[in-house]
């Protein structure tokens, strides 16, 4: 892990602020030695491809994508027509996040906004929004997007991927799974990748790497081989298909070695709750939501968050006027943990 030492100005804002871990590092100097096939056609990819179908106990197909917009949005316009609609929490990530990439890669699919409690959508929502309206001049409802974990820090429990699973499929919809924190996700449930995907009904995962320790690329894996029927034409037409594929997925292969990628989100979900549990203590602040993830979420009264930034620390600010997220990494130490905590008690009085 990262030395002990606090640097000025540390990163709380993302785990995409981490460097990249030494696992995907020593792969991706090895894929760089000589010379190898583009365009996916080299041992890397191949080799990275079958570790993730090992990770899934499955015969799923892999796609390899630069980012997590790129995942999302092409695999749901692998699901929608453009008259179609994709139901999601109305705090995800495809709402709030894309820039509209879902609508304009499906070619115009609506995005219809399920509420949310602690970032978690309902079977009841769901149903309410499919069978609000039935007639032509509605957007048909053909996906459910869930995120796992959610944009509040929050982890779907397999019960309840299951029951959702099975409430959208009763209705006729595919599930997608926006999984850019599925790694945490899964160190929070204790629970084999299948048990929560597949197994449960989950029918496309976007599956992050970048917030993980990964220098750059996700993954989307279609576990109904039927609905990627055609994806790489969707990929090379949106400018995704690497044609020097192996620095995308070599570095895979070092995460998926030992389940490097599994001890890192372990980690940063450590990290993650020393850091709730000892501001949880602080008078003023409030923690938001369970932490179940790698991020904490607290409301700050405005002037503390300056004064905090006027310290070098970083972090977002995105719900509310006072709400505010810190979020671990795989790299984050204690003692950087520690020295943020040691801030917020001089503005305590602590100090």
């Amino acid at each position: 892990m990262a030395s002990e030492t606090v640097q000025p100005g540390y990163q709380f804002a993302s785990d995409n602020t981490s460097g990249i871990c030494p696992e995907a590092w020593r792969s991706l100097v090895e894929a760089n030695a000589g010379y190898a096939a583009g365009y996916g056609d080299d041992p890397w990819t191949d080799l990275a491809s079958n570790m993730l179908r090992d990770l899934f106990e499955t015969d799923c197909e892999v796609y390899f994508v630069f980012n997590g917009t790129a995942a999302n949005s092409l695999a749901l316009s692998s699901l929608c027509q453009s008259y179609h609609s994709v139901i999601c929490s109305d705090v995800s990530h495809v709402e709030k996040d894309e820039c509209g990439a879902p609508e304009f890669f499906s070619n115009g699919t609506k995005l219809l906004l399920a509420p949310s409690d602690n970032g978690k959508v309902t079977p009841d929502s769901v149903i309410e929004i499919v069978r609000r309206r039935t007639d032509i001049h509605y957007p048909k409802p053909r996906v459910l997007s869930l995120t796992q974990a959610t944009e509040t820090g929050t982890v779907y429990t397999v019960a309840e991927v299951a029951e959702l699973c099975r409430t959208a499929h009763d209705l006729g919809l595919k599930v997608h799974m926006d999984g850019a924190r599925f790694a945490n996700a899964i160190a929070s449930l204790g629970v084999s990748p299948k048990e929560v995907t597949w197994q449960v009904g989950v029918d496309v995962l976007c599956f992050g790497g970048t917030k993980n320790g990964l220098p750059i690329g996700d993954v989307v894996i279609f576990f109904n081989w039927q609905l990627g029927e055609e994806f790489d034409y969707r990929c090379k037409q949106s400018g995704q298909l690497a044609s020097k594929m192996r620095y995308l997925s070599a570095p895979w292969v070092g995460m998926l070695t030992d389940n490097a990628w599994l001890t890192h989100a372990r980690h940063a979900n450590e990290a993650a709750a020393r850091l709730q549990s000892r501001l949880s203590r602080v008078p003023g602040i409030e923690i938001l939501f369970p932490r179940q993830a790698n991020s904490v979420f607290v409301s700050l009264p405005a002037a503390w968050q300056q004064q905090l930034r006027d310290r070098g620390w970083h972090f977002y600010t995105f719900i509310g006027s006072v709400g505010a997220r810190f979020m671990c990494s795989w790299s984050t130490t204690d003692a950087e943990v520690d020295a943020l905590v040691a801030d917020f008690e001089k503005l305590a009085g602590y100090r």
